[in-house]
């Protein structure tokens, strides 16, 4: 971070060393809309980052209504948002890009999830910015990265699913490609962008410049498909859709038991095929040269599947994952949310965190992940259901603007 960064009023008081967080002292300015870019900005946030959320004064961030909603409020924001400041900033107009150099130059990372070339158009490009402040970091996330042929195209998550190869191996195959019911896609960009961000922070103690994470949505989700390059090319063999198996891959699957229910069961090791036998009282398949060995599994795949939903449907779901984990089996039942709140064990590792919500009350939230021994995550508040609500806050304390200043601003929609 900068050596004459400023504090905002609020943070004047210096934290202990046991409750200061370990992103604390960094300061990020959030930009974009929906999921890629506020989705890294919360990460970075549930470790103690200040983030600013900034959103055009007559364009609320569409996510503040996305989804389910309760008394005219989306859920997903306040979890999207938490720990984030909220203000507002005309990036269209040039008094609004004069303001944005200026908080710029008391910031460590911007965050940006416009479609290439939207930065550059309002003057805003990382050379423009490094020049007044050369230890920022940039984070730009779009559908296809900053360069290439594909670089301008619009490109939302359900696109780079589809095009980072992981729609075509999602579903059965007897039916047209699914989608998973969450916007991956977004989730990955974020997750590989925060990654870039704390890399980039660690190099910047070492060099003292700043740089750009060029994070593409397409790319993120195709990062995580496996050998699915070397199967084609080295071995002629294209992934195709499973449904709720990977091919050569056994037991590793759902099967129904005697109370109308599915459990998983992944016991493909050959250790753990011997137990998941024993608990079936059937030892004597471990020895079977059709199921002995892990290649012996996988091209009897649909035969031993069978053989093992015969003996779940003798069985109710929580009988049969008794004695599976008493044989250490993993198993377990396909959670719903319901399932999810009545798990002692989420529970207990503080994964539905409540926070007290304005207008909503207690609002419950996933906890932070991954868990810090030392100097864990934290969520202080949920997402500001105002817009604009620090805006006082941040430009008098950062950019020393007065009242009639703000005022003036406000009058000129610029905030």
């Amino acid at each position: 971070m900068t050596t004459t960064k400023k504090n905002l009023t609020n943070q004047q008081t210096e934290p202990s060393p046991e409750e200061k967080l370990p992103l604390e002292g960094i300061r990020v300015l959030e930009l974009g809309t929906l999921l890629a870019g506020p989705f890294a900005g919360r990460l970075l946030a549930d470790f103690g980052a200040e983030v600013i959320k900034i959103e055009p004064p007559d364009k609320a961030d569409p996510m503040r209504q996305w989804g389910i909603t309760k008394n005219g409020q989306g859920l997903l924001w306040p979890i999207q948002s938490r720990n984030k400041k909220s203000i507002t900033l005309n990036l269209r107009e040039k008094d609004g890009q004069e303001l944005f150099k200026q908080l710029a130059q008391e910031t460590d990372v911007i965050i940006e999830n416009f479609r290439p070339g939207t930065m550059e158009k309002w003057g805003l490009s990382y050379e423009e910015l490094s020049d007044i402040n050369p230890r920022l970091i940039m984070m730009r996330t779009s559908g296809f990265g900053q360069t290439g042929p594909y670089k301008k195209r619009a490109g939302f998550g359900s696109v780079g699913e589809a095009m980072g190869g992981l729609r075509h191996v999602t579903g059965f195959p007897d039916r047209a490609p699914s989608r998973i019911g969450i916007s991956i896609g977004d989730t990955l960009a974020a997750l590989f962008a925060t990654i870039g961000c704390l890399t980039a922070i660690y190099e910047r103690e070492q060099s003292s410049r700043g740089q750009v994470i060029d994070t593409a949505i397409y790319e993120s989700v195709f990062a995580t498909m496996e050998s699915i390059i070397p199967d084609y090319l080295l071995a002629d063999y294209v992934r195709e859709r499973m449904g709720n198996i990977l091919p050569g891959v056994a037991p590793s699957n759902i099967y129904y038991t005697q109370d109308e229910t599915y459990i998983v069961i992944g016991a493909n090791a050959d250790g753990v095929f011997k137990r998941l036998c024993e608990a079936m009282d059937q030892p004597e398949l471990a020895e079977d040269l059709d199921y002995k060995t892990h290649v012996a599994r996988g091209k009897n795949q649909k035969k031993l599947d069978l053989l093992i939903e015969e003996w779940t449907k003798t069985l109710p779901a929580k009988e049969a994952l008794d004695r599976l984990e008493k044989h250490g089996v993993p198993s377990g039942l396909i959670y719903s949310a319901k399932d999810i709140v009545e798990d002692p064990h989420y529970q207990a590792r503080d994964m539905i965190v409540n926070v007290e919500h304005p207008e909503l009350g207690d609002f419950p939230m996933p906890g932070v992940v991954p868990k810090l021994s030392r100097t864990p995550g934290k969520i202080k508040e949920p997402g500001s259901s105002e817009m604009g609500s620090h805006n006082e806050a941040v430009y008098q304390s950062l950019l020393d603007l007065d009242e009639d200043k703000l005022n003036e601003l406000k009058e000129k929609n610029i905030i």
